[in-house]
């Protein structure tokens, strides 16, 4: 009898020690599954379709850090061209107006050329006198050379024959002057565009483009009366240009002559232009701190207009292989920063993670996130709100 009591309290002691060693380990799993699911949200099929959510898995991408700003399309200074007239006239033909895009050698107007007018009558009386000179140093050769045969058979004074001589060399000079006179007239209308032939005829004179282009300015009317050296036409060739852009004083040490340059336009959303860059200036604006930076770059198409507003991204030096994922993904939630990782078709889970550098809205992640993990990019502040216990939100 009393050996069965003994085993009796002996069998209730162990018992009670059993249920003190498991509570513990129940209360422990309990807490975990408590704090397991408090990191779990979840949102209908429905609702993601509603706020528009997207998933995207980590992965290892390359962050270069750009350099951006702001700028306006404008030609090369050197490749401007103005095209006026080389003498006074008057406008008699324009054929080439504002937009235009015209070829080297092609005529962009025309004017009747007065200084050109005059320049032809003086041509032709020179050859004219010219002519006259020529008759008269005929007879002259000729008596030269009587003179001189006289002379040599002693049947002539020999003064006769210095005098003759000495007559036809002066018509030979006069003769030399008078050619010179008209080549000087002859290149002095090839200046001017007027061709020997259609000197004979005509004084008009054609103004034409020195290079392929396009005509950006055209001050000429028929009829009007234009000067020596006046602007009649401008003429850019646009197959190359620049964008021009102000950089702060404090990010001059991040880009040099040389470097590539990545040009957008809001005309092109979906095309990128790459050039280099040409020019840092060397003197900073005073009131803005900033200095002139501006960009060569090749444009065959013409796509790209002159004063158009523009998007440049300048590389820097700072380049690295990293785990990343776009910016709009993270979240701060209790002042830690937070990703969703999609673990079912309709449950999320929160994750904390430790981010680096942000580069052209995307986020290194250091710690706390696999490659190829499922990532909420669109709609995380949704899911940040219903974890919150609070309503839909906007990001």
């Amino acid at each position: 009898m009393k050996r069965s009591i003994i085993l009796l309290v002996c069998s209730a002691l162990l018992f009670a020690g059993c249920n003190r060693k498991n509570a513990p380990k129940e209360e422990g799993e309990s807490q975990a599954e408590s704090a397991n699911k408090g990191n779990l949200v979840e949102m209908s099929i429905s609702a993601q379709q509603h706020i528009g959510l997207v998933v995207t898995p980590a992965a290892v991408t390359q962050l270069s850090e750009y350099l951006r700003a702001t700028g306006t399309v404008q030609p090369i200074d050197s490749h401007i061209g103005t095209v006026g007239p080389l003498a006074r006239g008057r406008i008699v033909e324009v054929r080439a107006k504002v937009g235009d895009r015209v070829e080297a050698g092609q005529t962009l107007a025309v004017f009747d050329n007065i200084e050109a007018g005059e320049l032809i009558a003086q041509q032709q009386s020179a050859r004219a006198d010219l002519e006259r000179l020529k008759a008269q140093l005929i007879p002259l050769t000729r008596q030269a050379e009587r003179s001189r045969h006289l002379a040599d058979i002693g049947a002539g004074a020999e003064k006769d024959y210095e005098s003759s001589n000495a007559e036809k060399e002066g018509i030979e000079a006069n003769i030399r002057s008078q050619q010179a006179l008209i080549d000087g007239i002859r290149q002095r209308l090839h200046r001017l565009g007027v061709s020997e032939d259609g000197a004979r005829s005509s004084f008009l004179t054609a103004l034409r483009a020195p290079f392929a282009g396009v005509v950006t300015k055209a001050q000429a009317s028929p009829g009007n009366i234009v000067e020596a050296g006046q602007d009649g036409f401008t003429v850019a060739d646009l197959s190359r240009i620049w964008v021009q852009a102000e950089v702060y004083e404090k990010d001059l040490g991040r880009i040099r002559v040389g470097q590539s340059a990545f040009i957008t336009v809001d005309t092109y959303p979906n095309q990128s232009f790459e050039g280099k860059v040409a020019y840092i200036s060397d003197v900073l604006d005073a009131q803005t701190r900033t200095a002139r930076v501006r960009c060569e770059v090749p444009n065959h198409d013409l796509l790209l207009k002159t004063d158009m507003f523009a998007n440049i991204q300048l590389p820097t030096k700072f380049s690295k292989q990293a785990l990343a994922v776009p910016s709009s993904a993270l979240q701060e939630v209790e002042g830690k920063n937070v990703v969703f990782i999609r673990r079912s078709a309709t449950q999320f889970e929160k994750r904390e993670i430790e981010k680096g550098v942000t580069i052209n809205n995307l986020t290194e992640i250091v710690r706390g996130l696999n490659s190829g993990e499922p990532v909420v990019t669109q709609g995380a502040f949704h899911l940040k709100s219903i974890l919150a216990g609070g309503e839909l939100g906007e990001d």
